[in-house]
């Protein structure tokens, strides 16, 4: 299951071995795949494997509620997948010239404020919060801007409009994600005005 809020008819079960947590996992070994290919300087694969780590995280969230198959897992091993991989491509992607450092500083911000938020609530006795519709969508963005920023080093008008396009998907990403942040330290905020136990 992805990190998506669980609708109120969705069973969560605790099974480890579902075809979303598959493909979640598969995402996380393409990590260092994805990784490796930017370091020999094979883009045109590294662009393959970005979109099919694109596809399969909108996949596996599909499959979660059609099959039946949501797990505690899933919703776990979903966005942990999706932050390495972000993590790891900025990096990769700062690291060759693709993208400045600063992107890969602006994200990596908003998730140790988030990491200590989350601390935070956990000191005080409560679980971690539902992921947010803006969250997701920011990461969405985020996934499909990067294979766009590959391609936008070719030169040609592909490369050209790539780089439009690209460069629109990852600052709406980036938006998204702060703002999704916002909406979880308020609400971490409203928490913590009530102990645990009166909850």
């Amino acid at each position: 299951m992805t990190g998506e809020a669980v609708a109120s008819n969705d069973v969560v079960s605790t099974r480890v071995l579902t075809v979303p947590n598959i493909i979640s996992l598969v995402r996380l070994l393409l990590v260092p795949v994805f990784a490796l290919l930017i370091v020999r300087g094979q883009d045109g694969w590294a662009v393959g494997v970005l979109a099919i780590s694109g596809a399969s995280d909108w996949l596996d969230g599909v499959l979660a509620r059609r099959l039946g198959q949501v797990s505690r897992l899933g919703q776990l091993l979903d966005p942990a997948a999706d932050r390495l991989f972000i993590i790891v491509t900025l990096v990769a992607l700062a690291w060759s010239g693709v993208v400045p450092w600063w992107l890969l500083g602006v994200l990596v911000l908003r998730d140790v404020v988030l990491a200590v938020m989350l601390v935070v609530l956990a000191r005080a006795g409560y679980a971690p919060l539902q992921v947010h519709l803006a969250g997701k969508a920011g990461t969405f963005a985020l996934l499909y801007a990067f294979p766009l920023l590959l391609l936008a080093q070719w030169d040609s008008w592909v490369g050209t409009a790539a780089g439009v396009v690209g460069w629109a998907c990852a600052l709406w990403g980036v938006a998204l994600y702060w703002f999704s942040a916002a909406v979880y330290l308020t609400q971490a905020r409203h928490l913590l005005r009530v102990p645990a136990s009166a909850g």
